[in-house]
């Protein structure tokens, strides 16, 4: 099972890593904070303090159309917010 999807960088998650030493990443759904903590140790050999993670509901959508009404939803994501030890990084932008 494949825990880390890909980090998130937006602009609030840049701000968060620099002030903070917070990273964000889309991560399984089914994954428990401990095999986050694990795959993320292993991925950029750090070490994490702690892990937050937030469900992401999915959004529905009606559409009105010719043909009748459409409906329509995302999918349910899941975000981890993953704090390292004072002094250590993640360059998510070499990999780019």
């Amino acid at each position: 099972m494949n825990i880390l999807i890909k980090p998130i960088i937006t602009e609030k998650a840049t701000a968060n890593s620099e002030l903070n030493n917070c990273y964000s990443f889309f991560v399984n759904t089914k994954a428990n904070k401990v095999e986050i903590k694990k795959a993320v140790e292993a991925a950029y050999g750090v070490s994490v303090e702690k892990v937050r993670t937030i469900n992401v509901r999915p959004d529905r959508s009606t559409k009105f159309t010719k043909t009748g009404i459409q409906h329509g939803k995302t999918n349910a994501t899941k975000k981890a917010i993953v704090q390292l030890a004072e002094g250590e990084m993640i360059d998510l932008y070499t990999n780019m």
